[in-house]
């Protein structure tokens, strides 16, 4: 029988870890592995807790190994282990889809399952394509991204991302048709920002610009995360959504919101839509639907979206897309779970009222010398550190590394640090979490 605690005969390099300095990982001994998580932590193989600052990969919002979660984990496997949603389905998907459409901003009633975050942008872009093509407008064949974007790694969220680092490899292989808007971050106006800046609306007018250099007549959609999540919690100015809202309407363009990162509460509402108050035309989801325990990833769209793919013959297959595992069976049997939890919960209302505790103690830290700016919205935060001598990264890295040492598994990119807890985080843990980096801070210098 295999033994798959150990590790002793595992060749440094087997694993091929993903957005990793694998050489410097593998220097590390013992390396940094983890072997179990519970609540709001996560032990490692010496034994040590650490404190789960960003709910696994924004994913884990419940906490680690919640017992109504394992419990329906296993109940489904012995029922439904496996369906095709090809041609078929199961109650499971269908009754979460129409869970999530309840959820989601009135008029977008209609969800296609995919399996992750990517696979969900992926997804949005050729709802787009198509809608137009099917309208009779296949001229408007153009996306419109946004700089320091994320939206995954295939090559349609690469494509409209905004990280240089995710895309020079790969540049040869682009979509052809992407621009993109300016990024909507000004340290000179906004830095120490607590919730949306007041200044930067403005920004959003740069839509005007691309429209006039393309022709409106050419633009699909237009894609951005209402709060861009992985490049560091850079939060929308004021008005800046209902801006570029007006702006895609005027000229018929789409508006995905991208909220794999904000969905499903993490902004103290359904979605971040509804945060904001502006209804895009397509939104994804991924990561906290499931709370990280199946892979599980998703479009919604609105009524005028799904009808125009629903005007071909009846035989005929409207949108040829998908994936083996869409809609699964143990993804939507999770996917209910995390629901009811926090419907049950009132997780939702939770995020809100830990909201300024989070605030508070971020922006605790303005007086630290090495600190450059703080932001926060909803239960996300930043804190992003002046650059050390030796050059950008390297002040982070070693925050990240001293953090392990003090019981905090930090997100760390570059000089940034990014925090987005589990909502079932207390408001002393959120404290104790910031008063850590501070100390963390001050020994790194």
């Amino acid at each position: 029988m295999s033994n798959f605690d150990s590790v002793a005969t595992v060749k440094k390099g087997t694993y091929w870890q993903p957005f990793t300095a694998n050489r410097l990982l593998q220097a590390n001994s013992p390396p940094r592995t983890l072997v179990a998580a519970k609540g709001a932590y996560y032990e490692n193989v010496e034994g040590q807790k650490l404190f789960d600052t960003l709910s696994g990969l924004w994913c884990t919002p419940l906490g680690h190994a919640h017992p109504l979660i394992a419990e329906a984990v296993k109940k489904q496997v012995d029922t439904l282990d496996f369906a095709p949603s090809f041609q078929m389905t199961h109650n499971n998907a269908l009754s979460l889809a129409q869970r999530i459409a309840d959820m989601a901003p009135e008029g977008m009633n209609h969800v296609f399952f995919a399996n992750s975050g990517s696979e969900s942008v992926d997804t949005a872009l050729k709802v787009a394509l198509g809608y137009h093509r099917i309208k009779g407008a296949g001229n408007r064949f153009r996306m419109i991204g946004r700089e320091r974007g994320y939206h995954g790694v295939g090559f349609g969220g690469m494509s409209v991302g905004g990280i240089l680092s995710n895309r020079k490899m790969f540049a040869p292989c682009m979509m052809p048709g992407v621009d993109h808007l300016r990024h909507t971050y000004a340290p000179e106006h906004m830095a120490f920002t607590r919730g949306q800046p007041t200044w930067g609306a403005d920004y959003a007018e740069d839509l005007e610009r691309l429209v006039a250099l393309h022709d409106a007549s050419t633009i699909a959609a237009v894609i951005v995360e209402p709060v861009q999540g992985s490049t560091g919690v850079i939060v929308p100015p004021l008005g800046y959504l209902q801006r570029l809202r007006e702006i895609c309407t005027k000229h018929g363009i789409l508006l995905i919101f991208d909220e794999v990162i904000s969905g499903f509460g993490r902004m103290g509402a359904p979605f971040a839509a509804q945060r904001f108050g502006v209804t895009p035309d397509i939104i994804t989801f991924a990561k906290a639907v499931t709370n990280g325990i199946v892979p599980m990833g998703g479009v919604i769209v609105t009524d005028e979206i799904y009808k125009m793919f629903m005007t071909g013959p009846q035989n005929a297959i409207e949108f040829c897309h998908g994936y083996t595992y869409s809609g699964h069976p143990l993804a939507a049997a999770v996917g209910h779970v995390v629901l009811d939890v926090m419907e049950s919960e009132g997780l939702f209302e939770r995020v809100a009222a830990l909201e300024p505790v989070l605030e508070d103690a971020a922006h605790s830290l303005a007086d630290v010398p090495q600190v450059a700016d703080i932001r926060n919205i909803g239960l996300t935060a930043a804190i992003e550190l002046k650059p050390a001598q030796e050059g950008v990264g390297v002040r982070g890295l070693a925050v990240f590394e001293e953090a392990l040492k003090q019981g905090q598994l930090l997100r760390v990119t570059g000089d940034i640090i990014s925090f987005g807890p589990p909502f079932i985080a207390t408001e002393n843990e959120l404290k104790n979490m910031m008063q850590t980096v501070r100390k963390v801070i001050e020994i790194v210098g």
